[in-house]
């Protein structure tokens, strides 16, 4: 996953550019988190946020075109995480094996701060085509991304030929999203087995062994 970063961001999820300093910007944020931790995406309507939030249901759509886009805003922490795990995998630095560990488990941990948030994002992904689109291409960046270290990987003679690069980092990106969708659900194995089974792929598909690649 990968998303545009800083202010370019905002400008994408808030009607009116950045504003994360915002008093009733801030204000509607805190009151959307807070029922989300109650309810479902589905079941909050913009009248209870603005309610909660002490301000008018126009305020609501000044910032946000939808209950879905404000799901983005909500979700920032988790895009700064995104950013941190692509900037890990392609420096290409250090042992294979903590690299492609310590970024999956960024990714957990950042679920884990907010799960409630990231089942939000489910449904707002299934339900809104703008934040589907967005979040497929924000992927599609990614992807990019991870398939020029692969490529750059194997032209060093590190990383093991296989599939074309960008199916690769495709199906790969594809199984950490069905691994985060699961653990937020509390569903498929712990945690500590979800991130060594993602590592055990990872490390296999590009490096062709499951262990210490150095």
């Amino acid at each position: 996953m990968s998303t545009p970063a800083g202010d370019s961001w905002d400008r994408l999820v808030d009607r009116r550019g950045p504003n994360r300093g915002d008093a009733r910007r801030v204000a509607l944020l805190e009151a959307f988190d807070g029922l989300l931790r109650e309810q479902t995406l589905e079941e909050i309507n913009v009248a209870e946020i603005s309610r909660r939030a002490g301000v008018t249901r126009s305020a609501f759509y000044f910032y946000f075109e939808s209950k879905a886009m404000a799901v983005m805003a909500l979700l920032q922490d988790l895009y700064d995480a995104a950013l941190d795990v692509n900037e890990l995998l392609v420096k290409a630095e250090g042992d294979p094996e903590e690299r492609v560990r310590a970024a999956i488990t960024l990714l957990f941990d950042s679920v884990d701060t907010s799960a409630h948030t990231y089942r939000a994002l489910l449904e707002a992904r299934a339900s809104s085509p703008t934040v589907r689109e967005m979040w497929d291409a924000g992927r599609a960046d990614f992807a990019g991304v991870i398939a020029g270290m692969i490529e750059t990987e194997r032209a060093a003679g590190r990383a093991a030929e296989g599939p074309p690069a960008a199916a690769l980092a495709a199906v790969l990106l594809d199984l950490n999203d069905h691994a985060l969708e699961r653990h937020s659900l509390g569903s498929g194995p712990p945690r500590e087995q979800h991130i060594d089974s993602l590592v055990f792929i990872w490390l296999s598909s590009l490096y062709g062994t499951p262990g210490s690649t150095s």
